[in-house]
This record gives C-alpha cells, sequence and structure tokens, in this order.
C-alpha cells in the first residue's frame, strides 16, 4: 500500500493538463488516511487508554504501516491533540481575516463565531461527544495536558502579535495584546468547562456559552468586581 503511494508520485510525458486530476486524488486519500488515523487513535485512547494503546495498534485499526503513521504524526500525543490544534490554529485565521477596523475584542468574538459555524457544519468536530471525551482524555493524562498548554501559550502568543499587527502596536513592549488575548481566552475556557460539565451538547450550544461568559465578564466590570485593586500598591 505504502509503496504504490510512493510511486504515484510525479508526471507521465504527454499527459498535459490530466496530471492535475491524479495530484487531486492522492491530496484527498492523503487526507483521508489522516482522518482515518485520528479516527481510530481516539476511539482506541477512549476505550483503552492513551498509554495502554500503541502506535502498531493504531496502524492496525487502519491497515497502513508505522511508516505511513509516522508520515503524518510524529507520535501518540500529536495525533491525540490533532483535531484541538486544528480548531486553535483555525482561531488565529480567523482572526486575521476580520476587518481591521473591529476593535480588538470584537475581532476576536467574531473569529470565534466563525469557528463554531464552521464546526456546527462539520460532523466530526461539531459533536460534543468526541470533544468532551477528548478533553477527559487530556484532563486525565498529564503528558496530554503539558502539551495541550504549550500548544495554547504558542496560540496566545500568534494571537496577540495578530492584535498587535490589527492595532499597530509592537506586541514587545506593549503589553494591552497579551493581556486582551489571556483575558479572551480566559472567558473562554470558563464558558467551555461550564458546556462540558453540562453533558452531551451542540457546538451551537457552546457558542451561545461563550456568549453567556461575555455577558458576565461585562457584568463583572460594570458592577465594580473590577473596578479596583489593579494599580500597584506603591500607586
Amino acid at each position: 500500500m505504502d509503496h504504490g503511494a510512493s510511486r504515484t508520485s510525479g508526471t507521465t510525458a504527454g499527459t498535459g493538463g490530466l496530471a492535475t486530476a491524479p495530484a487531486g486524488l492522492r491530496e484527498r486519500k492523503k487526507e483521508r488516511t489522516r482522518e482515518a488515523l485520528i479516527d481510530a487513535a481516539l476511539e482506541l485512547f477512549w476505550r483503552k487508554g492513551y498509554d495502554a494503546t500503541t502506535i502498531d495498534e493504531i496502524v492496525a485499526a487502519v491497515d497502513v504501516s508505522r511508516r505511513t503513521f509516522f508520515r503524518y504524526f510524529a507520535g501518540k500525543e500529536e495525533v491525540a491533540l490533532a483535531r484541538s490544534n486544528e480548531v486553535e490554529r483555525s482561531l488565529v485565521g480567523a482572526l486575521a481575516e476580520r476587518p481591521s477596523a473591529e476593535p480588538p475584542v470584537v475581532a476576536l468574538r467574531q473569529a470565534t463565531r466563525a469557528i463554531m459555524a464552521a464546526l456546527e457544519g462539520d460532523p466530526k468536530r461539531g459533536s460534543s461527544e468526541a470533544y468532551v471525551r477528548t478533553r477527559r482524555l487530556i484532563e486525565a493524562n498529564p503528558t496530554l495536558m503539558a502539551a495541550t498548554l504549550r500548544h495554547a501559550m504558542e496560540t496566545e502568543r500568534l494571537m496577540a502579535a495578530e492584535i498587535a499587527r490589527r492595532q499597530g502596536v509592537d506586541p514587545h513592549t506593549d503589553l494591552r495584546p497579551a493581556l486582551t488575548v489571556s483575558c479572551f481566552n480566559a472567558v473562554v475556557r470558563v464558558a467551555m468547562d461550564e458546556w462540558t460539565e453540562r453533558g452531551a451538547m451542540h457546538t451551537s450550544e457552546l457558542a451561545a456559552a461563550i456568549d453567556e461568559a461575555w455577558r458576565a465578564m461585562a457584568g463583572l466590570i460594570e458592577s465594580g468586581w473590577l473596578g479596583s485593586g489593579w494599580a500597584s500598591d506603591e500607586d
């Protein structure tokens, strides 16, 4: 299977424009293989546990070789976090596409809504059941939790850099982009925790939970809970 796939690369003289069709088929086949590996890995992790699952079991479930697995993923950690990492990368991209006139928090909220809408139309990622099971898998495993936190920190840096670019400030000397993103992500994390605790719901309800958390944050600011104590003791 692997050897046959490797021989399909390249073009044949005289095929002209027809060479693009096999290339498109190859890309779709690669994407299907990647998705199948993620599905098989997650199912095994949920059923047997992350540590008890081997790469050999994952590739056997998809009927591919270990070499094929390592074409797509560096190891079990990467395949376990593949879908959650894809969502975070998509959020950074969605933020970059927001109109430049939008204030930072508006752009962040609208980018999140766009990602939620895209997930809602995706049968794999729009289902809360898979998300909740994966999140509990991560929380139960220190290795996956550490990797998730590392990736979240990198995503926050990218988001802060994008906010700084939009606002025309230097993220290395101006703390406002990083503080804005950290505050935004804290609200989203609280909403996701609440959503997870409620049980299996659809992605659209996660979007509603995020909006609810933002209303609560606005209430905190307006009520005065956050109105004092921010200045240093020296001030």
